[in-house]
């Protein structure tokens, strides 16, 4: 039998599930090799990153069914079926894919993980590419294009998902180190001193605004798991700026900033950035803050100039 492919995993790793208690899913590796049948020398089969294709294949699948909402975590590394997942059990059916989990569940295509447009939003003028989940239309640069699309939104959804569940000294440590990433601050050292911990769940402090130290730029971070920021907690921080004498200032959310907020930050004289998770996610990424390089590809074309012989 062949290696199964990851959605073929979906249903008999959620079957894992429906007895109600936590697993982590290195408990369910040899079940499901015995399970598929699998030999000894299909274990062994590795993907690129040198990681088995079976095991890289299970991650896969219950990635889906965490993004799906049948399974959540409950602690690190373990899982545990949802209230939807054992609906799913419930309608006794042959088998689940992403395709049929996105008709069951109209709410998963308000998640970029399951949305089809898989343009650059920072190049406006990038096409949107309609692939479906076996990319049996796309070319293999779209393949790889989507893929990282995909890869980079999960990434996301679990970096804000460690970050909310940081502690308040790591939250500060953590957006010291990402504005000194983009350049403020001149150094870790530098601009660690300058910051404080706050009496509440995030950060207030100041980091140098250059190297030099020629301004500050003042900080306030709130960790909110689903509550938005809005327009009152601008407006503190703007008057705790002008208890400072100070015009710029950075307002960090691990959730969303309120429609008021927005507006209120855009009208006013002071200098507000406003950062909300998905931006703050964004920006680890970019600038490699709690993240670390799992494997480079260099896709290589065919250089016709070399061949002209004019």
């Amino acid at each position: 039998m062949a290696i199964p492919k990851y959605h073929e995993l979906m249903l008999p790793i959620l079957k894992l599930f429906g007895d109600g208690k936590e697993h982590h899913r290195k408990e369910f590796d040899e079940i499901l090799a015995k399970q598929f049948k699998l030999t000894d020398d299909e274990l062994q089969i590795q993907i690129k990153s040198g990681q088995s294709q079976f095991i890289s294949r299970v991650i896969w699948s219950m990635a889906f069914l965490k993004q799906g909402f049948l399974i959540e975590p409950v602690r690190r590394g373990y899982y545990l079926i949802t209230s939807r997942g054992r609906e799913i059990l419930s309608k006794n059916l042959e088998s689940i894919d992403g395709e049929m989990l996105m008709k069951l569940y109209p709410d998963l295509l308000e998640k970029k993980f399951w949305n089809s447009d898989l343009r650059d939003k920072s190049k406006p003028n990038t096409e949107v590419l309609q692939i479906d989940q076996t990319h049996s239309d796309a070319t293999p640069e779209e393949i790889i294009d989507s893929s990282y699309w995909k890869l980079r939104e999960l990434l996301k959804a679990d970096l804000i998902e460690q970050v909310k569940k940081s502690s308040p000294v790591f939250f500060e440590k953590l957006v010291v180190d990402l504005l000194v990433a983009m350049g403020y601050g001149g150094s870790i050292e530098d601009a660690g001193s300058t910051t404080r911990l706050s009496n509440d769940e995030g950060i207030d402090g100041v980091i140098k605004e250059d190297i030099l130290g020629l301004g500050n730029i003042y900080l306030q971070a709130k960790r909110y798991t689903e509550k938005s920021v809005g327009r009152p907690e601008i407006q503190a921080f703007v008057g705790a700026l002008a208890g400072k004498k100070a015009k710029k200032g950075v307002f960090i959310t691990t959730s969303t900033f309120a429609s008021g907020a927005t507006d209120y930050a855009k009208n006013i004289e002071y200098s507000i950035v406003l950062i909300d998770g998905e931006k703050l996610t964004d920006y680890m990424i970019d600038f490699g803050i709690g993240v670390s390089i799992k494997q480079t590809i260099e896709i290589k074309r065919l250089d016709t100039d070399y061949f002209d012989e004019e």
